[in-house]
């Protein structure tokens, strides 16, 4: 895990989201099967989503969950290097594919941060309880 930690704050410092949607990938590919049986949390985008904090959360970010806003609540914010990063998590058997990184969008959940003038990245992660994996990684870096 310590390896991974490490790739994990390379990849943010370098804003390789190619790579953090692969070593995400491979994360979950390792979880164990037996993990899942007769565990009803594996069903839903809170399984997924902890995941990620945990994550973020080793690596002693300034993360927010459940991000509060006139517009709703994003699911996860990561202030990092003087970046932003927006996430929003989705699985596709309870949504339609390809909604997450719309849904940052189109509440406007950037808009609160917009004022610090940071570099923000809006992360729209999708997730298949099917395949038990990350199936949808779509990133837009909005201009300053």
């Amino acid at each position: 895990m310590l390896g991974h930690k490490r790739r994990m704050g390379d990849l943010l410092i370098a804003n390789d989201f190619a790579g953090m949607e692969a070593l995400f990938t491979a994360f979950f590919a390792s979880i164990p099967a037996d993990w899942y049986r007769n565990n009803p949390i594996a069903r839903y985008e809170g399984y997924y989503a902890s995941v990620f904090y945990a994550y973020f959360a080793a690596l002693g970010l300034d993360i927010t969950l459940e991000d509060a806003s006139s517009h709703g609540r994003l699911d996860m914010a990561v202030c990092f290097n003087g970046q932003v990063y927006l996430f929003e998590f989705k699985v596709v058997e309870l949504t339609h594919e390809g909604r997450a990184l719309p849904q940052i969008k189109a509440r406007g959940y950037a808009d609160k941060y917009r004022a610090e003038g940071r570099p923000t990245h809006l992360i729209g992660v999708e997730f298949s309880r099917k395949r038990r994996a990350v199936v949808g990684f779509a990133v837009e870096t909005l201009p300053m």
